[in-house]
């Protein structure tokens, strides 16, 4: 049986914001998940080819300004139409490095994703406020799960 593919694209700016992503990263490299290769490119280097190989997403950003990051709408500039019509319904999810509520980001980042017509496999995990240490679990959790769905043939 053939590796399914899961893509990480994120922005990790911050030293908290990439604790985040190693947890993203190790919850989706689950020892328990066999079936799955997990990748990982940053914003400004993922492009459509990687997009197009991939068999689920887990998108990261940080809050800025009330919207995504300037490198994640990048990534979303030159992936949308070459994306557009050969990866539709591709599974995604999506998790926010919110200092103020995240409703703008998660809005933006919903809107393309709704384009594309992926499917998002749960609501987005929005990390607000002060830093927690509860975030990295929930990281970890989120890429568990999003490898664990993909290798069960769930997503």
């Amino acid at each position: 049986m053939a590796r399914k593919n899961l893509l990480v694209v994120a922005h990790a700016p911050s030293p908290n914001t990439h604790r985040m992503l190693d947890a993203v990263l190790k919850g989706a490299r689950h020892p328990d998940v066999e079936g799955v290769e997990v990748s990982f490119k940053p914003p400004l280097e993922a492009g459509p080819e990687d997009v197009l190989v991939a068999d689920a997403l887990i998108l990261g950003t940080t809050e800025n300004l009330g919207y995504m990051s300037g490198a994640l709408k990048d990534f979303f500039d030159r992936s949308y139409y070459p994306c557009l019509e050969r990866t539709q319904g591709k599974p995604y999810a999506l998790y926010i490095r919110a200092g103020h509520d995240g409703t703008g980001t998660r809005r933006a980042v919903e809107s393309i994703a709704t384009g594309l017509r992926w499917g998002a496999v749960r609501a987005p995990l929005l990390c607000q406020g002060e830093f927690k240490e509860t975030f990295l679990t929930d990281c970890e959790e989120l890429g568990t799960y999003l490898a664990a769905g993909l290798d069960a043939g769930i997503f």
